[in-house]
């Protein structure tokens, strides 16, 4: 018998404790129960949104055990939990049943504070049911070593549709249809890596009353922040310079392209800490405050890249200027100092190509006056 045979009883103790989310990978609803695990308690991955389970005498870890599970279901299982490192073994619950439970196969983890199952529903739990959706979409047809490496872009994916739900943009001007109004007649996605492509077909409203249907291609990206650090009281601008391959791939004579600090916001992650975050990657630069600048899709006819757009004010002194970037990501950045003067002539010179720039230099523009009269010198 394999052990997909073997193990029908499983206990969980962790995320898919979520009933929501134990759905989408088991593919059905559950037969569970409650049950404890003797001498262990659950706690945080230390740095991490997920749980381990780690032995701590005298005390219980309340689970939920899976009875009667098919071996299709161990599989689906098996492959949600096989990227983190997790594997089956057997335990002794405090009944004295004998079950299984998911490990990691060796001690890259350390041990971080309690977990809270309600807690990390309410911020963890709706991106990583999005990011489920996807993975199990993806079972029987990739396999776990490639789908590793897809795991953050999901995750990302994920976040993006759950802003999207979040952050709806106000309905003045525009005629009133919303997306009740689309019906989806199919979905495919011919290619799914660090991008993704969907080939939809859809049917809406037309304004004359009439019905569209259409077939679309859309290239399936990630939210991303976009922060141009500004000093009012030096009035001045960090700007970075990096190469983009995309100039360069429409013959472009000069693809390096003058930007703001930008970078997507992964999985988890809400747009204020995404910006910090890229400003310190990128530049090594931390932030006092976060300006909000705007919001928008750079290109809705095909894209669903969506910018959340930041003045982020700090002090600029002029050795803030240097390279910067990950190397894990193979950034090579170069910053400079300018006058907020400089990023203008700029613009209007064309020497800035970057659509998000232009936005944050004219918002910048708009705000400037109010953010310098209310700047104090360090």
């Amino acid at each position: 018998m394999s052990r997909a045979e073997l193990a029908s009883d499983i206990v969980l103790f962790g995320t898919l404790k979520d009933p929501e989310l134990l759905e989408i990978v088991l593919g059905a609803v559950a037969d569970a129960q409650p049950v404890a695990l003797p001498d262990h308690g659950v706690f945080a991955a230390a740095g991490e949104s997920f749980p381990l389970l780690w032995p701590e005498e005298d005390a219980q870890a309340e689970g939920l055990l899976l009875q009667n599970l098919t071996p299709e279901q161990v599989a689906r299982l098996d492959y949600y939990e096989a990227p983190y490192g997790y594997e089956l073994e057997q335990v002794e619950l405090a009944d004295g049943r004998g079950a299984w439970v998911y490990r990691p196969t060796d001690n890259q983890y350390e041990q971080g504070p309690p977990w809270d199952l309600r807690r990390w529903q309410d911020e963890q739990g709706p991106m990583t049911r999005e990011a489920a959706r996807e993975i199990m979409g993806l079972f029987g047809k990739v396999t776990v070593p490639d789908l590793v490496p897809r795991l953050a872009s999901i995750r990302a994916r994920a976040q993006a549709r759950v802003n999207a739900r979040n952050d709806p943009a106000p309905v003045k001007l525009r005629r009133g249809f919303s997306r009740d109004d689309v019906v989806q007649h199919a979905q495919r996605r011919p290619y799914s890596r660090f991008f993704a492509l969907d080939e939809l077909d859809l049917t809406h409203p037309r304004f004359d009353g009439g019905k569209n249907k259409v077939q679309r291609e859309v290239f399936v990206m990630v939210d991303a922040v976009v922060v141009l650090p500004y000093d009012p009281v030096r009035d001045m601008v960090l700007l970075i310079e990096q190469f983009r391959p995309a100039p360069y791939a429409r013959g472009d004579l000069n693809p390096w392209c003058l930007e703001a600090i930008a970078g997507r916001i992964d999985g988890g992650e809400s747009p204020e800490v995404a910006a910090h975050r890229e400003a310190e990657e990128e530049t090594g630069l931390t932030l006092s405050k976060l300006v909000p600048a705007a919001q928008y899709y750079p290109t809705p006819g095909a894209a669903t890249e969506y910018l959340y757009c930041y003045i982020g004010l700090a002090d600029l002194p002029d050795d803030a200027a240097g390279l910067g970037g990950l190397d894990t990501e193979a950034e090579d950045i170069r910053s400079m100092v300018v006058p907020f003067s400089a990023l203008m002539d700029a613009v209007r010179s064309g020497e800035v190509q970057n659509g998000p720039l232009l936005i944050c230099a004219y918002c910048l523009e708009r705000e400037r006056a109010q953010l310098r009269a209310g700047a104090t010198p360090a």
